[in-house]
């Protein structure tokens, strides 16, 4: 087999995103089993999760793209979440067909149980690890993110 022509840096960078690979798929089961209880799954905390932070009510497809998700799968989870009572759909101001994901009180108490559970678990997670060990991975994430999310496939352009 023929070896691709990396550079240290791609070299490392792909053994990274190798791990990341496997850790997201860890976090998501981790996360699947923190909130089992609650009827949540990680996607549906995820989706909670963006609902608040958002400063004003969004559309599915603006959750989405604040996810860096599918726009289908968000409107699956979102309709599920909406059958269970944690969302609401409002009309859309700006667009008729775009209805506004707005949280309710049953998403809110949800949510907010979540959270109580996460708190512990991800200081026990967190455990042994340097902050600013944290800070400069989370600062790479956040760099390699910027570059894919600048053209979208991470492709210098010519």
């Amino acid at each position: 087999m023929h070896e691709p022509n990396r550079t240290p840096a791609g070299t490392a960078l792909n053994e990274l995103i190798l791990d990341l690979f496997r850790l997201n798929n860890r976090m998501i089961n981790a996360g699947d089993k923190l909130v089992d209880g609650l009827g949540l799954t990680s996607a549906r905390w995820q989706v909670l999760g963006t609902v608040i932070a958002a400063d004003r009510p969004q559309p599915v497809a603006w959750l989405a793209r604040d996810m860096g998700a599918n726009r289908q799968n968000v409107q699956r989870i979102v309709n599920d979440l909406e059958k269970e009572g944690l969302v609401a759909f409002h009309s859309n101001p700006h667009h008729r067909r775009a209805q506004l994901v707005v949280l309710t009180d049953k998403g809110k108490q949800a949510f907010d149980a979540a959270m109580r559970l996460q708190a512990p678990w991800v200081n026990g997670l967190s455990e042994g690890l340097a902050v600013e060990d944290i800070k400069t991975t989370h600062t790479v994430m956040k760099a390699l993110r910027n570059k894919l999310e600048g053209n979208g496939d991470g492709e210098e352009q010519a």
